[in-house]
């Protein structure tokens, strides 16, 4: 195994100790793959982390466009690499991460597209009344998953991170691992509440996973893949737009909380984001709502 190689090994396996999403994780993988793959020469090995110049990656970024690949993919990709030369930086391998002094390429802005309130709340009571008619397994399991993903905004990661521990039913707030292990407390209404203790009543754990909440059929701990298959399948099935993801409702939550009059840094520390100018983009989403308005209401639209 290369140097490079045994690195970036070193620095994924970092990434699964710090808690994140097996999605992300994939994805890193994949980029971080392709990087490999690009500097390695047949029957050759890759330079050293120490001997990539910013001239290095600016031709690999140039080899990506050559590719047809679209400005986003390029972000992703990049960012990915400069994760690992800053891990590599810290652990005292390059003396300077020069990934971060090749220029980001501009990609075009996007507004999340969010459901309205009404249509969350429709889907989610369409949820529960499927539960009621419908031969499904775990019904209480699905509708507590609908629950806490509006009702708390939660990552797909951190819903099927949780444990059962980390809930204070009585005082109605959850303990939430985010991103690199981050804590954070977050408070849930009745509807939530309730879900929760119609589903505890009912949850079946085996015998090695007793302390996660959410459970797939086997009885060991639902993963984030199953959780987004649940999702696709009551979004397609109830009638419901077949798109919606379990990130949807986490943009719901923090739109419909600032439209509602919370502010961003509440929000900030809701979401669990590091930085506010990423829950700034949540502006947008209730600015675009504004403008729908005005253009059907208005008689000068």
């Amino acid at each position: 195994m290369s140097e490079l190689a045994s690195h970036i090994e070193q620095f994924l396996n970092q990434l699964h100790r710090e808690n994140v999403s097996a999605h992300t994780l994939r994805n890193y993988a994949s980029d971080l793959a392709q990087f490999l793959s690009y500097f390695s020469p047949p029957g050759g090995e890759p330079p050293a982390p120490s001997e990539f110049t910013h001239l290095s990656f600016r031709e690999w970024l140039g080899a990506l466009h050559a590719q047809g690949l679209s400005p986003v993919s390029i972000r992703r990709k990049l960012a990915s690499v400069r994760s690992l030369f800053k891990f590599l930086h810290k652990r005292g391998v390059v003396p300077v991460n020069m990934a971060k002094r090749v220029r980001t390429p501009r990609a075009p802005r996007t507004i999340p597209q969010v459901p309205t309130a009404e249509q969350t709340n429709t889907l989610i009571d369409r949820v529960a009344s499927a539960d009621e008619n419908m031969a499904r397994p775990f019904p209480a399991r699905d509708r507590c998953i609908f629950e806490l993903l509006y009702g708390c905004g939660l990552r797909i990661s951190e819903l099927v991170g949780l444990n059962t521990a980390d809930f204070d039913l009585s005082e109605q707030w959850i303990r939430v691992r985010g991103k690199g292990r981050k804590e954070r407390q977050v408070p849930f209404g009745g509807k939530a509440a309730e879900a929760l203790e119609r589903y505890l009543a009912v949850r079946q754990p085996a015998a090695s996973e007793r302390e996660a909440l959410l459970l797939n059929h086997r009885g060991t701990r639902l993963s984030d893949r199953g959780a987004r298959g649940i999702v696709k399948f009551y979004a397609g099935l109830t009638g419901g737009d077949p798109t919606l993801h379990p990130h949807s409702f986490r943009h719901a939550y923090a739109t419909h909380l600032l439209a509602d009059g919370a502010d961003l840094r509440s929000i900030q520390e809701l979401l669990g984001h590091a930085s506010l100018s990423t829950t700034q983009k949540y502006t947008q989403v209730s600015l675009a709502d504004l403008m729908a308005v005005y253009d059907k209401a208005h008689p000068k639209a």
